[in-house]
């Protein structure tokens, strides 16, 4: 029977000399990483690592699934990307600097959203699926196509100091991460990377550690996370591992599945679903909103208002809008004696979110005269005043 496995070049039995040397891997898992292929959803601050280590160890082929743009803020740990790429899309910058870095890799650009409506399709060809982002939406929808599949799901999650790692894969018999997390957190209930923060070399271990486990699937060696989450405290330099089974009742991967197609995931997170019209950031349907439009004309009216920021101090240093006052949310509670009763309250945070909480808030305790500023500041940058930095 022939070799089904494609051969190394000469350059590349020279460039991946230091794999071949090791002898738990050798030539032919060389080979199988050059006969691979890994979907990466997210060329940010964990596809940088994801992509650039896969691509620098021989993956054969590398799928880039991203619709943005390369922004200053990205720089801090998205090192896919460089200063002289802010504006560019970022799978143009993570394909120029991912060729620079190996150019006998093939690198599949796919600029678009992670959908449901896509995702079976685009995923199909590879062998294992990365998720690179911090959105429940796509960490669910990734988890699912990953099972209907039957290809592993490398999972990693960031936020500030802590990060996590692991591989869900039941047909390998282990759990999918509706195992691990069978509901999503409430909206807005945990904060995003740009909402919370992230040291910037986060990423760059958690990232390494998904391009780490990729390789061990592709290739045969060691003993995935597969059953396990590896859990690490960047600040005390903490690694634990915890156990996780696989659940039988599991709507996806259980032994009566009752999901076995891709489902509205903007929806079961409890957004708004991608057939309904879209918001720079969606707000929960029973707020009162209003446009950063209708907020600058009521500025310019000269109507009067309390305009509340409940962003962090570092986020109101950024950026703000004219005339508003900063009460970050945590401490919303504690200040509401600044809160005025007497006078229309307008609330904005940076996209919509931390504002319906704060809302909600103001209504429990009495408020009535209450709005919520679609989008926050990123709108209004976007939309009224683009010399307010985006961040």
């Amino acid at each position: 029977m022939s070799d089904p496995l494609p051969a190394l070049s000469p350059d590349e039995l020279r460039r991946y000399a230091r794999h071949l040397s090791i002898p738990e891997f050798g030539i032919d898992a060389q080979r199988r990483l050059k006969a691979g292929g890994v979907l990466c959803i997210g060329a940010g601050g964990l596809g940088s690592p994801i992509a650039m280590y896969l691509a620098a160890a021989g993956l054969g082929r590398i799928g880039l699934v991203d619709a943005d743009v390369v922004d200053v803020s990205n720089l801090q740990r998205q090192i896919l990307h460089g200063t002289a790429d802010v504006g560019r899309p970022k799978l143009e910058s993570a394909r120029d600097r991912l060729h620079q870095i190996n150019p006998h890799v093939q690198i599949d650009l796919h600029r678009t959203v992670f959908t449901g409506e896509n995702a079976m399709a685009m995923a199909a060809d590879y062998d294992v699926i990365i998720d690179g982002t911090d959105n429940f939406p796509t960490r669910y929808l990734s988890n699912d196509v990953a099972v209907f599949l039957k290809k592993p799901n490398v999972y990693g999650s960031i936020l500030r100091f802590e990060g996590q790692c692991s591989v869900f894969a039941p047909h390998l018999g282990g759990p999918c991460y509706r195992c691990m997390a069978p509901q999503p957190p409430a909206p807005g209930l945990v904060p995003s990377c740009a909402e919370g923060g992230v040291l910037g070399v986060l990423p760059g271990l958690i990232g390494t550690m998904q391009a780490t486990e990729a390789i061990k699937l592709i290739t045969g060696i060691g003993q995935p996370l597969v059953g396990r989450l590896l859990h690490v405290d960047t600040l005390s330099m903490k690694f634990r591992t915890f156990n996780l089974r696989r659940d039988p009742e599991c709507p996806v991967c259980g032994d009566q599945p009752t999901i076995t197609e891709p489902i509205d995931y903007q929806g079961f997170c409890g957004l708004p679903s991608q057939n309904q019209p879209t918001m720079s950031s969606p707000t929960t349907p029973d707020v009162p909103a209003i446009t950063v439009k209708d907020l600058q004309a009521m500025q310019a009216n000269g109507e009067t208002f309390f305009l509340l920021d409940v962003r962090e101090p570092y986020e109101f240093e950024i950026a703000r809008i004219p005339g508003s006052t900063l009460i970050p949310l945590g401490q919303l509670a504690e200040r509401l004696d600044e809160v005025p009763q007497d006078q229309k309250v307008v609330i904005h945070c940076r996209s919509g979110m931390r504002s319906a909480k704060a809302l909600g808030l103001l209504q429990q305790e009495g408020y009535k005269d209450l709005w919520n500023v679609t989008g926050g500041i990123l709108a209004w940058s976007d939309e009224v005043d683009s010399t307010v930095p985006t961040y």
